[in-house]
């Protein structure tokens, strides 16, 4: 049933890949349990265990009673619960007087095996030597003293279940306690649980507290915040197991993993905060416990020829291992039958650390050609939620059975939460099905709107809204190659030196946004190099460009313009195609009949070239010219039909080069630069540059008046409260540099305005 799920899902998972525009080798597709890399995977195992790496031992692991198989210490999730704090009292054996301990887990006084006190207690110094009654068992225990209890905490007294916590483990350890399992596999109590055998811990907590409330041995209870731990994957709470497991050292493999990343940055981890985190994990790490009690997975290369604890081999097949069992016991009779091999599967990540290397063979046979090739990778996409699962061990792998890094870079990409920030997942029902979605909103502006919003190692609020912002963003540039394939051209029509003007900007500004999407992708800024191309398509292309080389209605457009306007087009697909390449690729067919080595997958990354920034910037005040025209047009409701004279004092010394699209753009029958303020017009500032639009017959002057009057108040009122923060000491020494620059600019911006406006008001007037 298993392979069946495999089969079925895993198609699924892999058509969902392919209608979202993966680029991938599909015939090359592999699965961790595929035959080559599960032989890779047990001669690991073996390796491991012949270095004297991997073990068996009876550990306290992280017990999942839903699941009933141990966890890791990372698949293990705390989080902070209310609850209870009970103060029990344990009588001194042949004495009247008590001991008062507090615990969270009444139901496992029945495994207590001591009390615990520290030896330099004076309050217990008379206790020495002596024993204390466990309630409702009855059970005798001995007084301990050990330095591990913390006197100022509670009463000074710990109770010690060496079965069911790790501190406590240590302590029977070191004491020779009696160890009391009381639990079943599914925590339900056993026989040690006398009257509760068989019922639930949480159901016994309760009634264990009212026998003993009904006893005497329950001082009081308080309300306690604690810290649970629980599973990943069942959400049950984990209860601490003494179990005989596989475990593999991790204190030597991991120091050469922790210097690649930490030290010399062979490694590099995007973000780079991320280094904290995998900080804290390597540093920190304790022995793998790497068997499960699974029914499928990878089957532990352990066999066993007798009930004895050291009676098995390690080996990569039963006829390896019987010639082992031979060679260990002398018994030479022993036969396959014999064997038995270990029911427990390994942990899933212990065939995913090998990837990079065993994927193409290179656990096997370490000189094939291919993997010698392909390792070690250049980047690896994923997740933070597994970077110690599965990034971190794979960067160990790789030092241990390859001597380098597996990868150089690691990006980690943010988590894709709902609206409640709750994590996508199968068991809450909250993941849209991407199928879904791309029948809704198209596969290019699914992406587009995940990867705007998806900054790196940033979570992502998944809203439907940013897959319709995508959607949008599709028929924006497929509406912009519409019009542009919609055009009359003409060999006979002159190009206009608007066009011209406009097509050298554009260049520029193509120019610049590549080094910036480039500059973003060498950091790894997948979401910024999208806007950059974003905000170059939507506002510079279709908002401004094609207005500025846009012909007349029902006239045709000149040839080389129209050239222009096709290879601008193009350069904006090739940008476009890594985050929508659909769209692009179905455009890019359409321009112009294509062969199949002509594909836009194929073609070449543009290469970015010289460019001009003033020109660049000289068009930015050049659209702050026009912005004043059209806001001056809808304010008055001039048609754009109705062309208009625009009168200059060109005070700033800016450049005419642009004149022509402003006349373009802002329908302005003649541009004149004046040396005097203009009688009778509306005017505006950009920067320190005055611009007059004379008045004709259709405005309403007082209206007008009564306009600008409101406008005139407004910045006034404006001006003063910035210049109250200028005028305020404390301010303009504490605040940052460019916040005060900021305040200042603002005065001068203010100061402008109203001068402009009280020339208009008497011109008016």
């Amino acid at each position: 049933h298993a392979w069946e799920w495999t089969n079925k899902y895993g198609g699924v998972i892999l058509d969902q890949l392919k209608k979202l525009g993966a680029s991938c080798d599909w015939e090359r597709t592999k699965f961790t349990m595929d035959p080559d890399m599960s032989a890779s995977v047990i001669r690991t195992f073996v390796d491991l265990y012949n270095k004297g790496l991997i073990y068996r031992g009876y550990r306290m692991v992280n017990w999942d009673p839903e699941a009933k198989t141990t966890l890791s210490d990372e698949e293990v999730i705390y989080e902070e619960r209310q609850g209870k704090l009970y103060h029990l009292r344990y009588q001194i054996e042949d004495s009247n007087e008590y001991v008062t301990i507090a615990t969270t887990r009444p139901e496992t006084i029945l495994g207590d095996t001591a009390i615990c006190i520290h030896p330099d207690d004076e309050r217990y110094f008379h206790l020495k030597g002596k024993k204390v009654i466990v309630p409702i068992c009855n059970r005798v225990i001995p007084i301990i003293f050990d330095e591990y209890v913390d006197m100022e905490f509670g009463t000074g007294c710990l109770k010690v279940t060496p079965a069911h916590d790790v501190n406590d483990k240590e302590l029977g350890n070191k004491h020779n306690l009696e160890i009391i399992d009381i639990f079943n596999e599914d925590a339900t109590l056993n026989a040690f649980g006398l009257q509760y055998e068989g019922k639930d811990r949480f159901v016994v907590r309760e009634e264990i507290a009212k026998e003993l409330e009904t006893l005497g041995a329950l001082v009081k209870v308080e309300s306690h915040i604690n810290k649970v731990g629980t599973s990943e994957r069942t959400k049950a709470v984990i209860e601490p197991r003494l179990s005989d497991q596989w475990f593999l050292k991790m204190e030597e493999l991991v120091k050469p993993a922790i210097k690649a990343v930490l030290e010399t940055e062979e490694v590099k981890l995007y973000p780079s905060r991320f280094n904290n985190t995998y900080r804290h994990w390597m540093e920190n790490i304790r022995d793998w416990n790497i068997s499960r009690q699974l029914w499928w997975g990878q089957q532990i290369p352990a066999y066993y020829y007798g009930d004895g604890k050291d009676d098995f081999v390690v080996a990569e097949s039963r006829a390896e291992a019987l010639t082992l069992a031979k060679q260990k016991t002398g018994n030479q009779i022993l036969t396959e039958n014999d064997l038995k091999q270990d029911v427990d599967a390994l942990d899933t990540w212990f065939s995913s650390w090998l990837w990079p290397i065993s994927v193409f063979g290179g656990i096997m046979d370490p000189e094939n050609p291919e993997y010698n090739y392909y390792y070690p990778t250049n980047d690896l996409v994923t997740g933070p939620d597994i970077l110690f699962f599965w990034v971190a061990r794979m960067i160990i792998a790789g030092y241990e059975y390859a001597g380098e890094k597996p990868f150089t870079n690691v990006y980690l990409t943010g988590l894709v939460r709902d609206s409640q920030r709750r994590k996508m997942s199968k068991s809450l029902g909250n993941s849209p099905d991407p199928l879904d979605l791309i029948e809704e909103f198209g596969a290019d502006g699914v992406r587009v709107g995940l990867l705007l919003s998806a900054s790196a190692g940033n979570d992502i609020l998944f809203d439907k809204e940013l897959c319709n912002q995508g959607k949008g963003f599709t028929n924006k540039i497929w509406n912009a190659f519409r019009l542009i394939k919609g055009w009359e051209v003409s060999d006979s029509v002159a190009q206009p030196e608007s066009a011209k003007v406009a097509i050298e900007w554009y260049e520029a500004k193509l120019q610049k946004t590549l080094l910036e999407i480039e500059d973003h992708f060498e950091k790894y800024r997948i979401s910024d190099a999208l806007m950059a191309i974003y905000k170059l398509v939507w506002d510079d292309f279709c908002s401004w460009f094609l207005e500025m080389i846009k012909p007349g209605y029902q006239q045709p457009i000149d040839k080389t313009t129209f050239e222009k306007a096709i290879e601008m087009l193009e350069a904006n697909l090739k940008l476009l195609h890594p985050f929508m390449p659909f769209l692009t690729e179905e455009i890019w067919q359409h321009i112009t009949e294509r062969t199949e080595k002509e594909a836009l997958i194929i073609s070449e990354w543009p290469k970015a070239k010289a460019y001009s920034e003033p020109l660049i910037q000289e068009f930015d005040f050049a659209t702050e010219v026009i912005s004043g025209i059209r806001t001056i047009r809808k304010d008055k409701n001039i048609p754009f039909k109705d062309a208009i004279e625009l009168k200059v004092i060109n005070n700033e010394k800016a450049t005419t080069f642009f004149d022509t699209v402003i006349q373009k753009l802002g329908n302005i029958s003649t541009l004149e630069y004046v040396s005097e303020k203009v009688d009778g017009a509306l005017s505006y500032r950009v920067k320190s540059n005055e611009y007059f639009i004379p008045i004709t017959g259709n405005i309403n002057v007082e209206e007008e008046i009564a306009k600008l009057t409101e406008e005139l108040n407004y910045i006034k009122g404006f001006l003063k409260s910035v210049q109250a923060k200028l005028s305020n000491e404390k301010f303009v020494g504490s605040a940052p540099e460019k916040v005060v620059a900021m305040e200042r600019q603002k005065e001068a911006d203010a100061l402008a305005k109203i001068e402009t406006i009280e020339q208009s008001l008497m011109s008016l007037k």
